[in-house]
């Protein structure tokens, strides 16, 4: 059994798709950047606008039922195209026609978003979103698993350290200008996602793998619904406990930074007093973190690699993010703003570099890259699901305060998942 495990896994490693750095490191930073970016504006910029536009006096509650509704969706939608981009065979590759039909169908819900006369019709549009956002992330970033044998360090440090960074803070700094037109900005990043995941997809030019085999069912055998049925799609603790604490983690990093994310604007306004300067401070904010989240994409990686460390970094990085909610709540002016700006920075830029390379060693079925990648990439979607919810209720309860403390909270226990996975040293 032994031996006929090692030859399959043998073999697999042998049919391993594998694509030039020189396409696949541009993709992995254009890809994640396009998706992400716009997904982050439009949610803690123009989302909270319309929201507050549509129905003022409920705009905190309002925002959390969008998130509970986002919540689900992306852990279901998640989960399921992973599962089918596993299984795909087409020319054009497995991960490919998922990417570029989530991007059409993501560009095509936010411009319907643009147009919503009220808050019903604007909950349906991005919740089609959302599912359609989550048929890009899921078979993208496997692609990281494309990449050539010892350079997977350099491809996650541009998928998350670039592309991410990219993402989560060089759009926001656009993404501010219009926060005066924010319907059109639905549209206008709507097909900003669209085209460049169509770049991202020219780059890396995925072969077609028509000729793989696909996993064939005992037609014999009857499957019903039971506890051994996911235990065969999730398994037992003993088996992933790498893993699902690499999950946990993230899930705890990512609420522990979207706390603070997701009601910036409110914070900014309602919490520091800034008003009309809201605008500049989140420029502010974003360029810092854009120039330091591109810097760790571009020593993060390699010197993972080279070094042999990625364990310690990761969870560096989430202690780093309590540091910066620490900031902020202390110096309530512009220096703590900088100074939030810098640790969150740091924080977030060797997160989304080394993150997903971590998750990548902790996998416990190789056969299932993208399924497992899928849900472990639910801590960028699925975390601004849940943190609005949990900010909320805090915030009802003690005020913007509160928010500060669930970040700290959230940030620290994440860091101390990352520490306790055994397989990966260092």
């Amino acid at each position: 059994m032994a031996a006929s495990s090692t030859q399959g896994a043998a073999e697999m490693a042998a049919r391993k798709t594998s694509i030039p750095l020189r396409r696949l490191v541009p993709a992995l930073i254009i890809g994640p950047g396009s998706w992400l970016g716009p997904y982050i504006v439009m949610n803690s910029l123009f989302l909270p606008s319309l929201i507050q536009e549509l129905d003022p006096v409920n705009k905190v509650n309002t925002v959390a039922l969008f998130a509970t509704a986002g919540m689900i969706v992306a852990a279901i939608s998640n989960m399921i195209a992973g599962a089918l981009s596993d299984r795909t065979r087409s020319r054009f590759g497995k991960r490919t026609p998922w990417i570029i039909g989530g991007a059409a169908a993501f560009a095509a819900a936010m411009a319907c978003a643009s147009f919503a006369p009220n808050v019903p019709v604007l909950l349906a549009a991005w919740m089609a979103g959302q599912a359609a956002l989550n048929f890009i992330v899921a078979p993208m970033v496997a692609w990281i698993d494309m990449a050539p044998e010892g350079s997977q360090g350099t491809a996650s440090s541009a998928y998350g350290g670039l592309g991410m960074a990219l993402g989560n803070n060089g759009f926001n700094v656009v993404g501010a200008l219009f926060l005066s037109q924010y319907r059109m900005g639905f549209l206008v990043f709507g097909v900003i996602s669209l085209v460049g995941s169509l770049i991202a997809c020219a780059l890396v030019r995925e072969p077609s793998n028509l000729d793989e085999a696909v996993p064939q069912k005992d037609p014999a055998k009857k499957e019903h619904f039971s506890l051994a049925t996911v235990k065969s799609v999730f398994p037992a603790w003993s088996q992933g406990r790498d893993y699902y604490l690499a999950l946990i983690g993230k899930m705890f990093q990512g609420i522990g930074n979207f706390a603070i994310a997701g009601y910036i604007l409110y914070i900014l306004t309602d919490f520091l007093g800034l008003g009309a300067n809201a605008e500049g401070s989140v420029q502010l904010i974003n360029t810092i973190m854009f120039v330091l989240g591109i810097a760790m994409g571009f020593l993060a990686g390699p010197a993972s690699d080279k070094f042999n460390v990625l364990k310690f970094p990761v969870a560096f990085s989430t202690i780093s993010l309590a540091v910066a909610a620490v900031c902020m709540l202390l110096f309530r002016n512009t220096l703590g703003l900088t100074l939030y700006a810098f640790f969150a920075g740091v924080g977030m830029g060797l997160w989304n570099s080394l993150d997903n390379l971590l998750n990548l060693r902790v996998i416990p079925d190789q056969q299932r890259v993208a399924f497992f990648l899928g849900v472990y990439n639910l801590g960028n979607t699925l975390t601004q699901a849940i943190a609005p919810v949990i900010a909320a209720a805090v915030i009802g309860a003690v005020g913007y305060v509160g928010v500060f403390y669930v970040s700290i909270a959230f940030s620290l226990v994440g860091g101390l998942c990352m520490l306790c996975i055994k397989s990966v040293k260092h």
